[in-house]
């Protein structure tokens, strides 16, 4: 890819603001490209929430940001019917789902009731509310934040929602180098009111259009094939991916290949992305909790590479 194509740009300029999480950076953009919704997790002050307002004003979408907790309702989300005297009818008033992308943020501090409300918005990309269904903008795309479920308030997310995310990420502690760049230059969030916008968000389908054509040999659909065949029978894991997975494999892959300016996917693109897509899905058997990326990296380690 060019450096001066647009999504060149929003990676750079998005560098500028997430210091050292470039890989991080670029999954979280190749999966919007896939047309997924994201997940991070990660302790509170690493720059989840930051990520994502970077990311909305960078591809120029509409934003909005719902902070979850106990006490958010459903209508709270979705949106609710107000009376009219004037008129003596009902309106309805949008509620912040009604956006290009969405922060839900500290997602597993609501209830599974109101966890719930974003199901529907996020599968079928629409709303029924009040026996009405709405449909949502478009593009339409879901960043939730969750922190570590062992903190004190949390709500684990059933499987059913983990599913709907196309990609989890992690994005950890930064590196010294970069640690010391942002103690230096101070807090980065005041330099998100002075970023440009790089695209349209009518230019985003268009990019989404081009990612889905990177080509997929043959012989890299074996491989794929062999990976979720190989996390079905694998005794430490509960159960296995899901065709679903398989495909949203293949889509983050083919985006992370169109970021990289190839017009092919090739086997390390797929063990790139596959941690992202595999480990929220994957219970492990033994102890209380998902699948690792060491785990992923252990499992696929003796499968033959095309």
């Amino acid at each position: 890819m060019h450096p001066e194509h647009p999504l060149k740009k929003v990676l750079t300029q998005a560098e500028g603001i997430i210091l050292g999480k470039q890989k991080e950076l670029r999954l979280a953009l190749a999966c919007l490209l896939a047309g997924g919704h994201l997940l991070i997790e990660d302790l509170p002050g690493l720059g989840k929430t930051t990520l994502a307002h970077t990311l909305a004003k960078l591809l120029n979408l509409k934003f909005s940001r719902i902070q979850f907790t106990s006490d958010l309702l459903p209508a709270d989300i979705l949106g609710l019917s107000v009376f009219e005297r004037e008129t003596s009818t009902f309106r309805f008033i949008p509620g912040p789902v009604f956006a290009q992308l969405v922060l839900a943020d500290e997602i597993n501090r609501a209830t599974p009731k109101t966890q719930s409300a974003l199901l529907e918005a996020m599968e079928e990309r629409q709303v029924t509310a009040e026996g009405e269904t709405r449909l949502l903008p478009s593009p339409f795309f879901v960043i939730a934040t969750q922190n570590p479920t062992h903190q004190i308030g949390t709500f684990p997310l059933p499987e059913s929602q983990l599913d709907r995310f196309l990609l989890r990420l992690e994005l950890g502690y930064p590196d010294h180098a970069a640690e010391r760049a942002l103690l230096v230059s101070g807090d980065q969030r005041h330099r998100l009111a002075m970023l440009e916008p790089q695209l349209d968000a009518a230019e985003l389908p268009i990019y989404q259009q081009e990612a889905s054509q990177i080509f997929v040999a043959p012989a890299l659909l074996d491989y794929v094939q062999a990976i979720l065949e190989a996390t079905r029978h694998a005794p430490q894991f509960c159960h296995g991916l899901s065709p679903r997975a398989g495909l949203g494999l293949l889509a983050v892959a083919r985006a992370w290949a169109y970021l990289e300016g190839r017009e092919a996917v090739l086997p390390d693109d797929i063990q790139t992305v596959l941690p992202g897509i595999a480990c929220h899905r994957l219970q492990v058997r033994k102890g209380d909790g998902h699948a690792r990326p060491e785990d992923i990296q252990s499992l696929i380690h003796g499968i033959p590479i095309p």
